[in-house]
């Protein structure tokens, strides 16, 4: 990593080998059984890490970590409603420096979160408490369910409550129309400790953070009568200021896999889940910082750089940029939502990294997908039952029916329908084209080398849900 990306607290919590990349021919000849130059990849960040659920949120925790260990930690408050994103630290109750080291991690999602599940599992590494905020509505998953209890004890959550997570469930997906009183008992779940019957009957009583929230009641409750001291995540970790850095490393890590294969693949269409937003919009970061570095001139690194790597280098200049397209997982918000959320964090992680976030990062970079969102958040439809299904039976990888199975599907219908290939075509016309207008020699384009379309497949993990889903 370049500076001042490489100087950014890091605490390791994947494996030390970049999660593996591997080619999906049955399924590239299911989906073009004629010789074809597309090839499908997948990276699997569901085998990136050895802590329990892996996938994509533990990529961006790693950048979390450092201040949650430290003394003084600069974020961990929570920030206003609607969004609840992270604000500074508050301050400590007994002490004269304005934070306290955290004792307890918590944060938010819907019943089958990935991501909860994750901060459970890094809480259990790193020796701290746990609480999961559970949205039981969010979505429609859990009354679609053909048995809601099971839905709001199986997979994830089971999983939780394995590593020792204080598990809340809030019936409602807007916290702060429920503030008003405190959250009703849920039958569904199993039974609460005093201490939680305590926090839910503090849903009113809160005096600090968002004060109209039963979230922001449950912290200060954490903290006044438990002696804790909470260290809010937000929901994805996407709201959080260092949440997209983890994805822009990851731009490296891919780049870096394609140096080290033998045929210098190049991923031209990368297909990644868009949730919460920071995993697409710390990509578009990490990549828009190599096409960066890839334009400039630096001597020293071409000076020590092998030949393949300048082979490499020199292939990928003459390509289109790499077009990463985020798929949509929720209809509930709209297109345009996403795209100003995903431009926000890839600025936001651009500043970060040494980029100009207003400048190197535009609206154009941000490409959204969302055709196959489904009828609701969670709710498992036929369309990607199907696709679980094909991937399984061709390539025997696993999806999940939130995430990959929907970036799956998307990725299926532009392989298959031609839509991809067209779009390959347009977007290579237009780089011969600009390539002749800067042209300063005899005007004539030399062939390029390869006319191949390499597409990956990012794989986030969300497997561990598949119990709750299991009708």
């Amino acid at each position: 990593l370049p500076p001042p990306f490489a100087q950014i607290p890091r605490h390791p919590l994947l494996y030390p080998h970049p999660s593996p990349i591997h080619p999906l021919p049955a399924l590239t000849k299911h989906l073009l059984p004629t010789p074809n130059k597309i090839t499908l990849h997948a990276k699997r960040e569901d085998q990136a890490s050895p802590l329990a659920s892996a996938g994509n949120k533990y990529r961006k925790l790693e950048y979390l970590v450092p201040d949650i260990l430290s003394p003084t930690p600069q974020y961990g408050g929570l920030g206003p409603s609607p969004e609840r994103g992270s604000a500074p630290a508050p301050a400590g109750p007994n002490t004269t420096t304005t934070t306290q080291k955290p004792t307890t991690l918590v944060t938010e999602g819907a019943l089958q979160s990935n991501h909860t599940v994750q901060v459970a599992a890094l809480a259990t590494h790193l020796r701290l408490d746990a609480v999961l905020l559970l949205h039981k509505t969010t979505g429609g998953a859990w009354r679609a369910a053909p048995d809601p209890r099971a839905f709001a004890r199986t997979g994830n959550v089971q999983i939780a409550r394995l590593l020792g997570a204080d598990i809340r469930l809030l019936d409602s997906a807007n916290v702060a129309a429920a503030a008003a009183t405190p959250p009703p008992r849920n039958e569904d779940a199993e039974p609460r400790t005093k201490n939680e019957d305590a926090d839910a009957d503090a849903s009113t009583a809160a005096d600090d953070d968002d004060g109209d929230s039963p979230i922001a009641a449950i912290l200060h409750t954490l903290r006044t009568q438990h002696g804790k001291t909470p260290y809010w995540i937000p929901s994805g970790a996407s709201l959080h200021p260092l949440g997209g850095l983890g994805y822009a490393r990851c731009a490296f890590e891919i780049a870096a896999q394609e140096d080290a294969a033998e045929s210098r693949v190049r991923y031209d269409y990368i297909f990644v889940a868009c949730g919460s937003g920071s995993t697409l919009g710390g990509l578009i970061a990490g990549f828009k910082l190599l096409e960066k570095m890839e334009g400039a001139k630096h001597p020293q690194t071409t000076a020590t750089a092998t030949a393949t790597a300048t082979a490499a280098a020199a292939e990928g200049q003459q390509r289109p940029p790499r077009k990463i397209i985020g798929v949509l997982t929720s209809p509930t918000s709209p297109k345009a939502y996403h795209e100003a959320r995903v431009l926000r964090f890839a600025r936001q992680a651009a500043g970060r990294i040494g980029l100009d976030a207003q400048r190197d990062v535009t609206a154009a970079d941000v490409t959204l997908e969302d055709r196959f969102v489904g009828t609701g958040y969670g709710v498992l439809d036929a369309e990607t039952k199907r696709t679980m299904d094909m991937m399984a039976r061709t390539e025997a990888v696993v999806l999940d029916p939130v995430y990959t199975a929907k970036v799956a599907r998307a990725m299926m219908h532009w392989v298959g329908t031609g839509e991809l290939a067209e779009d390959w075509r347009r977007r290579r016309r237009r780089r011969r084209r600009r390539r002749r207008r800067t042209d300063t020699g005899t005007g004539k384009l030399a062939e390029e080398p390869d006319d191949s379309v390499n597409v990956l497949f990012v794989h986030t993990g969300g497997q561990s849900a598949l119990s709750a889903y299991a009708d």
